[in-house]
């Protein structure tokens, strides 16, 4: 079984160097997966600024859509797998597969809009499987989207519950979820499922 760990935080919040801070410490190889699509040069900026911050030894596999595909072809891997970062994925499978608006009316388009955001969040749980049972420790980065207003168009809005309910999906999943603030992480998950069963045991 695998050693999940979850990290999430906003932007330039730091979670990306901690994710790889604690990927090097056991010191077994590591495996960097790459979500990222390069559309334009600040993309591509950031993507090379990964890249300069990162061990040159780690090993690459670069794959914007079939995140479960690549964990399964590293499911018997005795090292770190790094996914970097979710967000990311569920934006290449959102716009990959996203409803045209001509010809459809609002009911058909907010109907077809849940259908793609229940067919991403199944894909979520296939991943999220995966990354608990397979051999190697598996580190995913994501990004808290709507700690911020709400977006005033139809697309950023089912991205941003999209995000938060993926990171519900993967953080229940994960043995350890770390939220990085100003570049300190705190583990959150073992303190707050505490709290939780002990609200549940009051309630029964």
């Amino acid at each position: 079984m695998s050693d999940f760990v979850l990290i999430t935080g906003g932007a330039r919040s730091g979670k990306s160097r901690f994710a790889e801070l604690l990927a090097a410490h056991p010191g077994l190889p590591v495996t960097y997966i790459a979500t990222a699509q390069v559309y334009d040069e600040e993309m591509a900026l950031r993507v090379k600024k990964h890249q300069d911050q990162r061990p040159a030894h780690w090993g690459l596999v670069e794959e914007p859509l079939a995140l479960s595909s690549v964990l399964e072809r590293h499911a018997q891997n005795k090292g770190v797998l790094l996914v970097d970062c979710v967000t990311l994925w569920l934006t290449n499978l959102l716009l990959a597969h996203y409803p045209a608006e001509d010809h459809l009316t609002e009911q058909e388009y907010t109907r077809a809009l849940h259908r793609l955001e229940q067919k991403i969040l199944e894909q979520v749980r296939i991943v999220a499987r995966i990354a608990r049972d397979i051999t190697p420790q598996v580190i995913m980065v994501t990004n808290e989207v709507g700690d911020g207003i709400v977006p005033d168009n139809p697309l950023s809005r089912i991205y941003r519950d999209l995000a938060g309910r993926a990171n519900q999906i993967l953080g229940q999943s994960a043995q350890q979820v770390y939220s990085v603030v100003a570049g300190y992480p705190t583990e959150i998950k073992a303190a707050g499922q505490a709290l939780l069963d002990s609200l549940r045991r009051e309630d029964a």
